[in-house]
Protein backbone atom coordinates (compact mmCIF):
# COMPACT_ATOMS: atom_id res chain seq x y z
CA UNK A 1 0.00 0.00 0.00
CA UNK A 2 2.64 2.17 1.21
CA UNK A 3 4.70 1.17 -2.22
CA UNK A 4 1.33 2.41 -4.59
CA UNK A 5 0.93 5.80 -2.57
CA UNK A 6 4.07 6.46 -2.98
CA UNK A 7 4.41 6.03 -6.87
CA UNK A 8 0.89 7.53 -7.52
CA UNK A 9 2.36 10.66 -5.25
CA UNK A 10 5.71 10.88 -7.09
CA UNK A 11 3.40 10.59 -10.18
CA UNK A 12 1.25 13.60 -9.60
CA UNK A 13 4.55 15.33 -8.12
CA UNK A 14 6.50 14.71 -11.61
CA UNK A 15 3.62 15.55 -13.77
CA UNK A 16 2.96 18.80 -11.94
CA UNK A 17 6.57 19.82 -12.74
CA UNK A 18 6.99 18.29 -15.92
CA UNK A 19 3.85 20.46 -16.97
CA UNK A 20 5.23 23.75 -15.50
CA UNK A 21 8.59 23.28 -16.70
CA UNK A 22 6.58 22.48 -20.56
CA UNK A 23 4.76 25.64 -20.02
CA UNK A 24 8.08 27.52 -18.82
CA UNK A 25 9.90 26.04 -22.24
CA UNK A 26 6.92 27.61 -24.30
CA UNK A 27 7.33 30.37 -22.73
CA UNK A 28 10.93 30.73 -23.40
CA UNK A 29 10.51 30.36 -27.15
CA UNK A 30 8.41 32.82 -27.34
CA UNK A 31 10.80 35.65 -25.21
CA UNK A 32 13.87 34.43 -26.15
CA UNK A 33 13.27 35.09 -30.01
CA UNK A 34 11.80 38.81 -29.13
CA UNK A 35 14.16 39.85 -26.03
CA UNK A 36 17.94 39.78 -26.10
CA UNK A 37 20.60 37.87 -24.11
CA UNK A 38 21.19 41.27 -22.37
CA UNK A 39 17.53 41.32 -21.30
CA UNK A 40 18.13 37.88 -19.71
CA UNK A 41 21.02 39.07 -18.01
CA UNK A 42 19.94 41.81 -16.53
CA UNK A 43 16.94 40.06 -14.58
CA UNK A 44 19.30 37.43 -13.89
CA UNK A 45 20.91 39.74 -11.99
CA UNK A 46 18.31 41.06 -9.83
CA UNK A 47 16.65 37.05 -10.01
CA UNK A 48 19.69 35.91 -8.21
CA UNK A 49 19.82 38.73 -5.41
CA UNK A 50 16.27 37.50 -4.51
CA UNK A 51 16.60 33.62 -4.36
CA UNK A 52 19.63 34.15 -2.60
CA UNK A 53 17.78 36.46 0.34
CA UNK A 54 14.77 33.87 -0.08
CA UNK A 55 17.16 30.90 0.31
CA UNK A 56 18.78 32.39 3.76
CA UNK A 57 15.31 32.65 5.10
CA UNK A 58 13.90 29.51 4.19
CA UNK A 59 11.58 27.84 6.32
CA UNK A 60 11.47 24.06 5.78
CA UNK A 61 7.07 24.21 6.78
CA UNK A 62 6.12 20.73 4.78
CA UNK A 63 9.46 19.17 6.27
CA UNK A 64 9.36 20.30 9.60
CA UNK A 65 5.58 19.00 10.13
CA UNK A 66 6.09 15.74 8.37
CA UNK A 67 8.07 14.45 10.78
CA UNK A 68 5.19 14.94 13.41
CA UNK A 69 3.64 12.33 14.80
CA UNK A 70 0.28 14.34 15.37
CA UNK A 71 -0.15 17.82 13.06
CA UNK A 72 -2.83 20.34 15.23
CA UNK A 73 -4.58 23.18 14.20
CA UNK A 74 -2.12 25.37 16.73
CA UNK A 75 1.07 23.99 14.37
CA UNK A 76 -0.23 25.23 10.97
CA UNK A 77 -1.37 28.46 12.54
CA UNK A 78 2.65 28.44 13.67
CA UNK A 79 3.68 27.42 10.23
CA UNK A 80 1.44 30.18 8.77
CA UNK A 81 2.65 33.05 11.13
CA UNK A 82 6.27 32.05 10.54
CA UNK A 83 5.77 32.18 7.29
CA UNK A 84 4.21 35.65 7.43
CA UNK A 85 6.96 36.97 9.26
CA UNK A 86 9.27 36.17 6.68
CA UNK A 87 7.23 37.35 4.07
CA UNK A 88 7.72 40.36 5.64
CA UNK A 89 11.91 40.57 6.75
CA UNK A 90 12.22 39.60 2.74
CA UNK A 91 10.44 42.71 1.73
CA UNK A 92 12.46 44.77 4.39
CA UNK A 93 15.49 42.82 3.06
CA UNK A 94 14.66 43.82 -0.52
CA UNK A 95 13.95 47.23 -0.40
CA UNK A 96 17.06 47.86 1.73
CA UNK A 97 19.09 45.99 -1.11
CA UNK A 98 17.58 47.52 -4.37
CA UNK A 99 19.50 50.43 -4.53
CA UNK A 100 22.96 49.44 -3.17
CA UNK A 101 22.29 46.70 -5.99
CA UNK A 102 21.69 48.93 -8.72
CA UNK A 103 24.94 50.78 -7.54
CA UNK A 104 27.36 47.95 -7.52
CA UNK A 105 26.16 46.87 -10.82
CA UNK A 106 25.55 50.22 -12.63
CA UNK A 107 21.90 49.62 -13.47
CA UNK A 108 19.30 51.82 -12.19
CA UNK A 109 16.67 49.49 -14.14
CA UNK A 110 17.64 47.13 -10.84
CA UNK A 111 15.61 48.59 -8.40
CA UNK A 112 12.12 48.54 -9.57
CA UNK A 113 13.13 45.02 -11.14
CA UNK A 114 14.35 43.51 -7.43
CA UNK A 115 11.32 44.77 -5.41
CA UNK A 116 8.71 43.40 -7.89
CA UNK A 117 10.10 40.18 -7.72
CA UNK A 118 10.81 39.99 -4.28
CA UNK A 119 6.86 39.36 -4.28
CA UNK A 120 7.31 36.15 -5.44
CA UNK A 121 8.90 34.83 -2.62
CA UNK A 122 6.78 36.68 -0.49
CA UNK A 123 3.64 34.97 -1.95
CA UNK A 124 5.19 31.38 -1.23
CA UNK A 125 5.20 32.04 1.85
CA UNK A 126 1.88 32.31 2.39
CA UNK A 127 1.05 29.57 0.80
CA UNK A 128 -1.79 27.32 2.80
CA UNK A 129 -0.14 25.53 5.36
CA UNK A 130 -3.46 22.85 5.33
CA UNK A 131 -1.51 21.31 2.19
CA UNK A 132 0.71 19.44 4.64
CA UNK A 133 -2.18 17.32 5.27
CA UNK A 134 -2.03 16.14 1.74
CA UNK A 135 0.90 15.39 1.60
CA UNK A 136 1.28 13.42 4.98
CA UNK A 137 -1.58 10.84 2.82
CA UNK A 138 1.11 11.43 0.02
CA UNK A 139 -1.68 13.36 -2.02
CA UNK A 140 -0.12 15.76 -4.50
CA UNK A 141 -3.18 15.90 -6.45
CA UNK A 142 -4.12 19.43 -5.56
CA UNK A 143 -0.56 20.54 -5.45
CA UNK A 144 -0.77 19.42 -9.49
CA UNK A 145 -3.77 21.33 -9.74
CA UNK A 146 -2.40 24.50 -8.20
CA UNK A 147 0.69 24.38 -10.09
CA UNK A 148 -0.36 23.52 -13.28
CA UNK A 149 -3.05 26.46 -13.33
CA UNK A 150 -0.79 29.11 -11.37
CA UNK A 151 1.97 28.14 -14.37
CA UNK A 152 -0.31 28.60 -17.30
CA UNK A 153 -1.76 31.31 -16.61
CA UNK A 154 1.29 33.38 -15.61
CA UNK A 155 2.69 32.24 -18.79
CA UNK A 156 -0.21 34.03 -20.47
CA UNK A 157 0.38 36.65 -18.74
CA UNK A 158 4.04 37.14 -19.24
CA UNK A 159 3.71 36.77 -22.95
CA UNK A 160 0.69 39.29 -22.99
CA UNK A 161 3.22 41.85 -21.20
CA UNK A 162 5.95 41.40 -23.97
CA UNK A 163 3.57 41.83 -26.72
CA UNK A 164 2.16 45.01 -25.44
CA UNK A 165 5.71 46.79 -25.43
CA UNK A 166 6.80 45.57 -22.04
CA UNK A 167 10.10 44.24 -23.10
CA UNK A 168 12.01 42.91 -20.06
CA UNK A 169 9.37 42.73 -17.49
CA UNK A 170 7.76 39.66 -19.39
CA UNK A 171 10.43 38.17 -17.76
CA UNK A 172 9.97 39.59 -14.21
CA UNK A 173 6.10 39.26 -14.08
CA UNK A 174 6.02 35.41 -15.41
CA UNK A 175 7.85 34.23 -11.82
CA UNK A 176 5.66 36.86 -9.82
CA UNK A 177 2.36 35.06 -11.02
CA UNK A 178 3.52 32.02 -11.16
CA UNK A 179 3.80 32.25 -6.86
CA UNK A 180 1.14 34.54 -6.19
CA UNK A 181 -1.78 32.16 -8.19
CA UNK A 182 -0.78 29.26 -6.99
CA UNK A 183 -0.73 30.95 -3.26
CA UNK A 184 -4.10 31.90 -3.45
CA UNK A 185 -5.18 28.21 -5.29
CA UNK A 186 -3.91 26.78 -2.42
CA UNK A 187 -6.35 27.99 0.13
CA UNK A 188 -9.27 26.29 -1.88
CA UNK A 189 -7.83 22.98 -2.44
CA UNK A 190 -6.95 22.85 1.14
CA UNK A 191 -8.89 25.04 3.30
CA UNK A 192 -7.82 26.87 6.46
CA UNK A 193 -8.59 29.68 8.32
CA UNK A 194 -5.59 31.68 9.27
CA UNK A 195 -4.37 32.54 13.00
CA UNK A 196 -1.66 34.27 14.07
CA UNK A 197 0.31 31.89 16.75
CA UNK A 198 3.56 30.93 17.41
CA UNK A 199 2.33 28.28 20.18
CA UNK A 200 4.28 25.60 18.38
CA UNK A 201 7.42 27.60 17.47
CA UNK A 202 9.47 24.39 19.36
CA UNK A 203 8.37 21.86 16.81
CA UNK A 204 10.16 24.07 14.11
CA UNK A 205 13.31 25.79 15.95
CA UNK A 206 15.13 22.60 16.11
CA UNK A 207 14.84 21.73 12.39
CA UNK A 208 15.22 25.16 11.51
CA UNK A 209 18.34 26.06 12.95
CA UNK A 210 19.81 23.30 11.07
CA UNK A 211 17.99 23.56 8.16
CA UNK A 212 18.45 27.13 8.03
CA UNK A 213 22.45 27.15 8.13
CA UNK A 214 22.31 24.82 5.45
CA UNK A 215 20.26 27.18 3.12
CA UNK A 216 22.16 29.69 3.58
CA UNK A 217 24.77 27.68 2.21
CA UNK A 218 23.08 26.46 -0.70
CA UNK A 219 21.89 29.73 -1.30
CA UNK A 220 25.68 31.27 -2.04
CA UNK A 221 26.58 28.10 -3.59
CA UNK A 222 23.87 27.84 -6.56
CA UNK A 223 23.59 31.68 -6.89
CA UNK A 224 27.08 32.50 -6.50
CA UNK A 225 28.36 32.25 -10.27
CA UNK A 226 25.56 34.68 -11.57
CA UNK A 227 26.60 37.29 -8.76
CA UNK A 228 30.13 36.80 -9.52
CA UNK A 229 29.92 36.96 -13.65
CA UNK A 230 26.86 39.59 -12.86
CA UNK A 231 30.28 42.23 -12.01
CA UNK A 232 32.50 40.73 -14.02
CA UNK A 233 30.98 40.11 -17.50
CA UNK A 234 29.09 42.12 -20.07
CA UNK A 235 24.83 41.10 -19.39
CA UNK A 236 24.70 39.04 -22.53
CA UNK A 237 27.11 36.43 -21.89
CA UNK A 238 25.29 36.45 -18.06
CA UNK A 239 22.29 36.06 -19.96
CA UNK A 240 23.72 33.06 -22.24
CA UNK A 241 25.11 31.32 -18.92
CA UNK A 242 21.80 31.67 -16.86
CA UNK A 243 19.74 30.39 -19.77
CA UNK A 244 21.86 27.89 -20.47
CA UNK A 245 22.08 27.17 -16.68
CA UNK A 246 18.50 27.44 -16.35
CA UNK A 247 18.06 24.71 -18.75
CA UNK A 248 20.74 22.46 -17.85
CA UNK A 249 18.33 21.80 -14.46
CA UNK A 250 15.04 20.86 -16.35
CA UNK A 251 15.56 17.20 -15.87
CA UNK A 252 16.64 17.27 -12.02
CA UNK A 253 13.77 20.07 -11.52
CA UNK A 254 11.04 18.37 -13.43
CA UNK A 255 11.58 14.68 -12.61
CA UNK A 256 14.27 14.22 -9.82
CA UNK A 257 13.10 16.56 -7.43
CA UNK A 258 9.44 16.23 -7.38
CA UNK A 259 9.17 12.51 -7.47
CA UNK A 260 11.53 12.91 -4.07
CA UNK A 261 8.35 14.89 -2.28
CA UNK A 262 6.79 11.27 -1.53
CA UNK A 263 9.54 9.65 -1.42
CA UNK A 264 10.38 11.40 2.15
CA UNK A 265 7.72 11.17 3.44
CA UNK A 266 8.04 7.36 2.49
CA UNK A 267 11.19 7.58 4.08
CA UNK A 268 9.98 8.62 7.31
CA UNK A 269 7.46 6.02 7.91
CA UNK A 270 10.18 3.59 7.79
CA UNK A 271 13.06 5.47 9.54
CA UNK A 272 13.16 3.48 12.64
CA UNK A 273 14.30 0.40 10.64
CA UNK A 274 17.93 0.57 9.19
CA UNK A 275 17.93 -2.17 6.85
CA UNK A 276 14.72 -1.44 5.15
CA UNK A 277 15.72 2.90 5.04
CA UNK A 278 18.87 1.09 3.23
CA UNK A 279 17.28 -0.68 0.90
CA UNK A 280 14.78 2.04 -0.09
CA UNK A 281 17.75 4.58 -0.42
CA UNK A 282 19.52 2.21 -2.47
CA UNK A 283 16.79 2.11 -4.64
CA UNK A 284 15.69 6.31 -4.83
CA UNK A 285 19.52 6.61 -5.42
CA UNK A 286 19.15 4.77 -8.51
CA UNK A 287 16.13 6.16 -9.43
CA UNK A 288 17.70 9.43 -9.31
CA UNK A 289 20.63 8.87 -11.65
CA UNK A 290 18.69 6.46 -13.91
CA UNK A 291 16.79 9.92 -14.91
CA UNK A 292 20.09 12.58 -13.99
CA UNK A 293 23.14 10.68 -15.74
CA UNK A 294 21.74 10.10 -19.78
CA UNK A 295 19.13 13.62 -19.14
CA UNK A 296 23.02 15.03 -18.62
CA UNK A 297 24.77 13.04 -20.73
CA UNK A 298 22.16 13.52 -23.44
CA UNK A 299 21.45 17.01 -23.27
CA UNK A 300 25.45 17.50 -23.22
CA UNK A 301 25.73 16.00 -27.07
CA UNK A 302 22.44 17.56 -27.99
CA UNK A 303 23.44 21.14 -27.16
CA UNK A 304 24.32 22.60 -30.32
CA UNK A 305 20.57 21.63 -31.93
CA UNK A 306 19.03 22.70 -28.67
CA UNK A 307 20.46 26.15 -28.53
CA UNK A 308 20.10 26.78 -32.73
CA UNK A 309 16.13 25.36 -32.39
CA UNK A 310 14.52 26.23 -29.36
CA UNK A 311 16.74 29.93 -28.52
CA UNK A 312 17.73 31.27 -32.17
CA UNK A 313 21.11 31.70 -33.67
CA UNK A 314 21.46 34.78 -31.16
CA UNK A 315 22.16 32.41 -28.27
CA UNK A 316 24.59 30.55 -30.63
CA UNK A 317 27.43 31.31 -27.97
CA UNK A 318 25.32 29.59 -24.82
CA UNK A 319 25.74 25.87 -26.45
CA UNK A 320 28.97 25.22 -24.84
CA UNK A 321 27.66 26.74 -21.55
CA UNK A 322 24.93 24.42 -21.80
CA UNK A 323 27.04 21.19 -22.82
CA UNK A 324 28.75 21.37 -19.61
CA UNK A 325 26.74 22.92 -17.33
CA UNK A 326 24.66 19.80 -17.67
CA UNK A 327 27.59 17.39 -16.97
CA UNK A 328 28.09 19.47 -14.27
CA UNK A 329 24.00 18.82 -12.99
CA UNK A 330 23.97 15.10 -13.47
CA UNK A 331 26.52 14.72 -10.62
CA UNK A 332 24.92 17.05 -8.28
CA UNK A 333 21.41 15.38 -8.66
CA UNK A 334 22.44 12.51 -6.55
CA UNK A 335 22.03 14.89 -3.01
CA UNK A 336 18.48 14.58 -3.84
CA UNK A 337 17.72 11.76 -2.21
CA UNK A 338 20.37 12.02 0.20
CA UNK A 339 18.72 15.26 1.50
CA UNK A 340 15.44 13.13 1.63
CA UNK A 341 17.04 11.14 3.88
CA UNK A 342 18.41 13.59 6.28
CA UNK A 343 14.90 14.88 6.28
CA UNK A 344 13.31 11.10 7.45
CA UNK A 345 16.12 10.76 9.84
CA UNK A 346 15.77 14.40 11.37
CA UNK A 347 19.70 15.13 11.01
CA UNK A 348 19.28 18.15 9.34
CA UNK A 349 22.93 18.67 10.50
CA UNK A 350 24.10 16.45 7.50
CA UNK A 351 23.08 18.14 5.33
CA UNK A 352 24.32 21.43 7.02
CA UNK A 353 28.03 19.38 6.58
CA UNK A 354 27.51 18.30 3.17
CA UNK A 355 26.94 22.38 2.41
CA UNK A 356 29.73 23.46 4.16
CA UNK A 357 31.64 20.64 2.16
CA UNK A 358 30.00 21.64 -1.36
CA UNK A 359 30.03 25.97 -1.09
CA UNK A 360 33.82 25.37 0.33
CA UNK A 361 34.82 22.94 -3.03
CA UNK A 362 32.62 24.69 -5.53
CA UNK A 363 32.89 28.53 -4.84
CA UNK A 364 36.80 28.10 -4.49
CA UNK A 365 37.26 26.42 -7.77
CA UNK A 366 34.80 28.39 -9.70
CA UNK A 367 36.53 31.93 -8.55
CA UNK A 368 39.86 30.50 -9.31
CA UNK A 369 38.33 29.02 -12.86
CA UNK A 370 37.05 32.38 -13.86
CA UNK A 371 40.45 33.75 -13.62
CA UNK A 372 42.74 31.33 -14.94
CA UNK A 373 40.46 30.90 -18.03
CA UNK A 374 37.16 32.89 -17.92
CA UNK A 375 33.89 32.01 -18.13
CA UNK A 376 34.39 28.25 -20.01
CA UNK A 377 37.15 27.62 -16.91
CA UNK A 378 35.02 28.30 -14.52
CA UNK A 379 31.88 25.97 -15.96
CA UNK A 380 34.36 23.37 -16.03
CA UNK A 381 35.50 24.00 -12.66
CA UNK A 382 31.90 23.49 -11.63
CA UNK A 383 31.78 20.25 -13.44
CA UNK A 384 34.92 19.40 -10.85
CA UNK A 385 32.81 20.60 -8.04
CA UNK A 386 29.70 18.15 -9.13
CA UNK A 387 31.83 15.34 -8.67
CA UNK A 388 32.64 16.00 -5.45
CA UNK A 389 29.13 16.94 -4.60
CA UNK A 390 28.26 13.83 -5.35
CA UNK A 391 31.26 11.66 -3.49
CA UNK A 392 30.78 13.99 -0.17
CA UNK A 393 26.20 13.46 -0.19
CA UNK A 394 27.45 9.40 -0.97
CA UNK A 395 29.91 9.84 1.99
CA UNK A 396 27.26 11.43 4.64
CA UNK A 397 24.59 8.39 2.74
CA UNK A 398 26.83 5.42 4.62
CA UNK A 399 26.84 7.36 7.73
CA UNK A 400 22.98 7.42 7.81
CA UNK A 401 22.26 4.00 6.27
CA UNK A 402 25.18 2.40 6.78
CA UNK A 403 25.51 1.65 2.44
CA UNK A 404 29.37 2.21 1.61
CA UNK A 405 30.47 4.60 -0.68
CA UNK A 406 31.67 1.53 -3.00
CA UNK A 407 28.29 -0.13 -2.69
CA UNK A 408 25.97 3.13 -3.76
CA UNK A 409 28.87 3.40 -6.92
CA UNK A 410 28.01 0.17 -7.62
CA UNK A 411 24.40 0.18 -7.27
CA UNK A 412 24.71 3.00 -10.84
CA UNK A 413 26.67 0.49 -12.71
CA UNK A 414 24.24 0.00 -15.40
CA UNK A 415 23.08 3.26 -15.69
CA UNK A 416 27.13 4.34 -16.17
CA UNK A 417 27.61 1.81 -18.89
CA UNK A 418 24.41 2.28 -20.68
CA UNK A 419 24.95 6.18 -20.49
CA UNK A 420 28.50 5.34 -22.48
CA UNK A 421 26.74 2.98 -25.61
CA UNK A 422 24.07 5.96 -25.77
CA UNK A 423 27.32 8.16 -26.10
CA UNK A 424 28.77 6.18 -28.63
CA UNK A 425 25.40 5.38 -30.54
CA UNK A 426 24.57 9.14 -30.51
CA UNK A 427 27.51 10.24 -31.80
CA UNK A 428 28.12 7.62 -34.28
CA UNK A 429 24.69 8.94 -35.67
CA UNK A 430 25.53 12.21 -35.89
CA UNK A 431 28.53 11.37 -38.04
CA UNK A 432 26.28 9.34 -40.83
CA UNK A 433 24.07 12.48 -41.00
CA UNK A 434 26.33 14.65 -41.61
CA UNK A 435 26.60 13.75 -44.71
CA UNK A 436 22.66 14.07 -45.25
CA UNK A 437 20.55 16.95 -45.23
CA UNK A 438 17.56 15.82 -42.73
CA UNK A 439 17.87 19.52 -41.09
CA UNK A 440 18.55 20.88 -37.43
CA UNK A 441 15.13 19.42 -36.35
CA UNK A 442 15.46 16.04 -37.75
CA UNK A 443 18.87 15.71 -36.59
CA UNK A 444 17.72 16.66 -33.32
CA UNK A 445 15.16 14.33 -33.19
CA UNK A 446 17.30 11.25 -34.71
CA UNK A 447 19.75 11.73 -31.93
CA UNK A 448 17.31 12.04 -29.22
CA UNK A 449 15.28 8.79 -31.00
CA UNK A 450 19.04 7.06 -30.81
CA UNK A 451 20.18 7.89 -27.64
CA UNK A 452 16.62 6.59 -25.80
CA UNK A 453 17.18 3.35 -27.69
CA UNK A 454 20.49 2.70 -27.12
CA UNK A 455 20.38 3.73 -23.31
CA UNK A 456 17.33 1.68 -22.96
CA UNK A 457 18.23 -1.66 -25.04
CA UNK A 458 21.81 -1.39 -22.83
CA UNK A 459 19.86 -1.27 -19.87
CA UNK A 460 18.05 -4.44 -20.39
CA UNK A 461 20.83 -6.35 -21.86
CA UNK A 462 22.45 -5.34 -18.78
CA UNK A 463 20.10 -7.10 -16.57
CA UNK A 464 18.18 -4.09 -14.93
CA UNK A 465 14.50 -4.53 -14.95
CA UNK A 466 11.72 -1.86 -13.91
CA UNK A 467 10.54 -4.00 -10.44
CA UNK A 468 13.83 -3.63 -9.01
CA UNK A 469 12.87 -0.28 -8.17
CA UNK A 470 9.63 -1.64 -6.22
CA UNK A 471 10.09 -2.21 -2.76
Amino acid sequence: MLAFKTLRGAGWSVAARISARVIDLAALLVLARVLSPADFGLTAIAASLVSIVEMVLEIPFVQALLRLQTIEKAHLDTAFTLGLLRGAVIAVLMVAAAWPAAHIYADARLIPIVLVLSLSPIARSLYSPGMVHLFRDINFRASFIADFIGKAIAALISIGVLYAGAGYWALVINPVASSILPTALSYILAPYSPRLSLEKLSAFSAFTGWFTSSQILAAFSWQYDRVFLGYHVEKAVLGRYGVASDFSVLPTQSLIGPAMRPVMAAFATIAEDRQRLQSAFLRAARLTMIIALPAGVGIALTADQIVSIVLGPQWGAAAPYLRWLSVAIMFTAYYQPVSSLCVAKDEPNVMFKISIFESAVKISLMTLGFYIGGVMMMIYARVAAGIFHFFISAIYAKRLVGAGVGVQVRNLWQVAASCLVMAAAVLALQGILSHVNVGLIGLLIAMIVSGVCAYGISMHLLGFRLRSLRP
